[in-house]
């Protein structure tokens, strides 16, 4: 009977976060129209470089659908954001109606597919002094369109000082799609390393950040795990890494880290232990922690990280903006900022000198300069910790990630 109830109790808890989750469905198709004359009074112009694994599709304004292509294929976006009056800091308004009203509403300028091989000349048009490039990696349940909205507003609103590349993968934007999106991710991960390695030897480029989110954070590790193991090292100038809300097994993550070698960007990770979409995904990928959902304060995970020189943001304390509290690190002005300001040209990050505080509740673990140094940290906040009795459940797995990371330590520093 209890295990009945046990089971009763954990399928209503998957039904309620799939519920939580069709909630957001429901957006507009074929908002990839050019919108003629798309231009209003206080209005924001954002030029991405967009380069997809996905199947081309002959729907007007879709472009690409959730199916693999054969050829990775590059396009140039022009994205208008409504004026500051008109919208909240962190989200994509999204048209309720075509053509979108670019006033209150995203509205796409352009649309233009160009060559792989024109990408440089794209590149060298849209880099700033600082002569980085910001590559992002969506998550899972995504549409085409909806990378490249989300990603505008996150170019927009952080006010990166870089320039903008997406790479979208076959995601067929279901909920009930998980299995096969984890599959395209493995299918776009010589796309994604192919790309990033032209993007470094670029002569044009002195620096690139990447930034992930949920299932894309996956896809990242696994395209420079495999550079890493191709070429002896990441490329030199992939300095940063960000994982947002890492859809990630924690015991994988330990592995992937060891094989990155010594010579690894920088890594900064965004976790929230509030985070529904990863709770729902720690039961599908049997019953694992999720790289993005661990609590930094405990150990061994506080003690690892900081060896390992991982910054890691905890979002728990901040109210989120979407249900499942997935996508805090796009949707918060203060946490969007922080990314453009400070993440993006890799400089040390601690609560205290960013301004997150009390009222964020965030903590920032593991700013050690060099792997195995002196690690500085920062907790101005009080964080939850696990009960005695909930860290009991928890001993194994975290044992485990706590011993694999522990090993990417000595591996890294040659112990």
């Amino acid at each position: 009977m209890q295990n009945r109830a046990g089971f009763s109790f954990r399928l209503i808890a998957v039904v309620s976060v799939l519920a939580a989750l069709s909630g957001c469905a429901g957006r507009p198709e074929g908002v990839l129209v050019p919108t003629a004359g798309a231009s209003a009074p206080g209005a924001s112009n954002v030029d991405v470089l967009v380069a997809t694994t996905r199947k081309s599709t002959e729907q007007p304004g879709v472009l690409f659908s959730g199916e693999r292509g054969k050829e990775p294929t590059v396009t140039e976006i022009a994205v208008s954001i409504p004026p500051d009056s008109a919208r909240e800091v962190g989200q994509v308004q999204w048209p309720k109606k075509l053509p979108a009203n670019p006033a209150k509403e995203f509205a796409t300028l352009s649309v233009k597919p160009i060559e792989a091989t024109d990408a440089p000349r794209w590149l060298r048009g849209h880099l700033t002094k600082s002569r980085r490039v910001m590559v992002f990696v969506h998550g899972f349940n995504n549409r085409y369109e909806d990378a490249v909205y989300r990603f505008a507003q996150i170019v927009h609103d952080s006010g990166a000082d870089a320039a903008p590349v997406l790479f979208t993968w076959p995601s067929r934007g279901s909920i009930f799609a998980y299995n096969y999106d984890k599959e395209s991710t493995n299918y776009s991960r010589d796309a994604l390393e192919t790309m990033l390695r032209r993007l470094a030897t670029e002569p044009s480029v002195d620096e690139v950040t990447i930034m992930a989110h949920s299932m894309g954070s996956w896809l990242t590790v696994e395209a420079l795990r495999q550079m890493a193991i191709r070429d002896g090292r990441v490329a030199p100038k992939i300095k940063n890494v960000i994982l947002a809300s890492p859809d990630l097994d924690v015991d994988v993550f330990g592995r992937q880290m060891a094989e990155l070698g010594k010579n690894r960007p920088h890594f900064t990770l965004f976790v929230s232990q509030d985070d529904r979409a990863l709770s729902l995904s720690r039961r599908i990928s049997g019953n694992i922690d999720r790289l993005g959902q661990v609590d930094p304060t405990i150990e061994p995970y506080r003690t690892e990280f900081e060896k390992s020189g991982i910054v890691v943001l905890d979002l728990t304390k901040l109210q989120g903006g979407d249900r499942l509290n997935h996508g805090k690190f796009a949707e918060s002005p203060e946490v969007v900022k922080l990314i453009g300001n400070r993440l993006i040209a890799g400089q040390t990050v601690t609560d205290s000198d960013v301004g997150l505080g009390e009222r964020l509740g965030a903590v920032a673990l593991g700013t050690a300069q060099t792997v195995g140094g002196a690690a500085s940290v920062a907790v101005s906040t009080p964080i939850a910790i696990f009960d005695p009795t909930t860290r009991r459940t928890y001993n194994d797995q975290v044992g485990r990630f706590g011993q694999a990371l522990g090993n990417t330590v000595e591996t890294a520093v040659g112990q």
